[in-house]
């Protein structure tokens, strides 16, 4: 698909050479367009040194540390099933993957309740989601989000609540929405690319929606954190242009690059949202999952050793390093989706570099694990390693070893569930042999 059709696009291309992302699989984050692979960066050691420690020690890892997995509703990629099951069904499902996540020994759901401009509780401002009845703006019978908080924390799990800002509809039809839908009602606001609508960032109007319709579900319901995922400004398609000239001509300001424009508005984002969550909810934490390459050095030095085809910073206008840095987001979790010693993006490579990025900043540091990619090599251009059931165990190894990572981050629940190659299995044998505590 939260976390990933873009993710499996980039990952595609990457993975060929050795890149990839995502925290919906093309649906939580798809990686950029085009590979990387031109020179291994620490390719060799870094794979030894997560060979040496691929089994841990038990019991090794900190009782404190982030365990969670994502929880992708956008085109039904993990829950529900399907759309227009009974409300007895749906949440019969919704707690089986809690109580899986508990025998997994995780601590952290982070479930998408706003997948495409629309709502897993009865918002006031969008409709009832369509991925639960069928029909977007069909009432459910039920609150799924108010049910997933209250089950979450019955089971001593935290509930993080996934709200993606911008993304309108998987297609480009404004009439395919409901009627009364912000996006009709206000057609400038909508800008149509990729085969996807998108509310426009450049604009403050759609700004302040963004943030009233995500901060009444955080006034409604004690969610333990405000979650984005990567999708800001769309990744980019071959041949098309985002269409804002009129934003940009009305809301520049002193802006003389479109660019550094379209960055200040996802900063404003990001900001006004931290400030509105601990307003409406103080204690409420933001996170944000990024793709896992801000740039690569060869574009600005302060960049990662990597040849990754999409960079948040220059594609995406968001400026993931700087959030980190500056200490406007809580909880960072890149989504470092490649293996350890690939070519284009080096898992391990990635890993020091958002280390030395959250270093003494206060904005916590997870590491977002591709659980989805373990599986047959060559399957979906998949590498030959993930097809070791090691891999990612090997992930959480060496990342036991840089202090400032104070956890992971799975994508995502039916990759949990299904865990074809028993690489959730590994993990857990290897690191979670004990119960721990999230972050606070």
């Amino acid at each position: 698909m939260p976390r990933r059709a873009f993710a499996l696009a980039t990952l595609s291309a990457l993975t060929t050479a050795g890149c990839g992302a995502g925290a919906g699989t093309a649906e939580v984050g798809r990686p950029g367009t085009t590979a990387g692979g031109r020179a291994g960066s620490r390719a060799g050691g870094a794979g030894t040194a997560g060979a040496e420690g691929a089994t841990g020690a038990p019991g090794a890892r900190a009782l404190t540390e982030m365990r969670g997995e994502w929880m992708a509703t956008v085109e039904n990629r993990d829950w529900p099933s399907r759309p227009g099951l009974t409300a007895a069904a749906q949440r019969a499902e919704l707690l089986v993957h809690l109580d899986r996540a508990v025998r997994n020994r995780l601590n952290t759901v982070i479930l998408q309740v706003r997948p495409t401009a629309d709502a897993l509780w009865p918002s006031p401002y969008e409709p009832w989601s369509q991925f639960l009845t069928g029909t977007q703006g069909r009432d459910p019978g039920w609150d799924p989000l108010g049910t997933a908080v209250r089950e979450a924390h019955a089971r001593g799990l935290q509930l993080h609540a996934w709200f993606n800002p911008y993304r309108i509809a998987n297609h480009t039809d404004p009439g395919r929405l409901i009627a009364g839908h912000p996006a009709r009602v206000h057609p400038d606001w909508a800008v149509p690319y990729g085969g996807k609508l998108y509310y426009n960032p450049g604009l403050p109007a759609v700004r302040a929606f963004v943030r009233r319709a995500i901060l009444d579900a955080v006034a409604r319901y004690p969610v333990d954190a405000v979650h984005f995922d990567d999708y800001f400004y769309p990744y980019p398609e071959d041949g098309e242009d985002f269409a804002d000239d009129d934003a940009y001509e009305r809301h520049r300001g002193d802006f003389t690059s479109r660019a550094d424009w379209r960055r200040d508005n996802i900063d404003r984002l990001v900001r006004e949202m931290a400030a509105g969550i601990k307003r409406v909810r103080p204690g409420t934490r933001f996170g944000i999952s990024p793709f896992g390459v801000w740039r690569n050095a060869t574009t600005d030095p302060l960049g990662s050793d990597t040849d990754a085809g999409a960079q948040t910073y220059d594609d995406l206008y968001a400026d993931t390093r700087r959030w980190v840095r500056e200490h406007w987001i809580d909880y960072v979790a890149p989504q470092l989706y490649w293996e350890i010693g690939a070519s284009g993006a080096d898992y391990a490579t990635l890993l020091d570099w958002w280390a030395r990025v959250a270093e003494g900043t206060g904005t916590r540091l997870y590491i977002g694990e591709a659980l989805y990619r373990a599986g047959a090599a060559g399957a979906d251009g998949r590498p030959a390693a993930w097809q070791d059931p090691a891999e990612l165990s090997r992930h959480l190894t060496l990342a036991a070893r840089r202090p400032q990572v104070e956890g992971h981050v799975f994508f995502a629940a039916q990759d949990v569930a299904a865990d074809p190659v028993g690489a959730m299995r590994r993990v857990v044998e290897d690191h979670y042999t004990r119960a721990a505590s999230p972050p606070r």
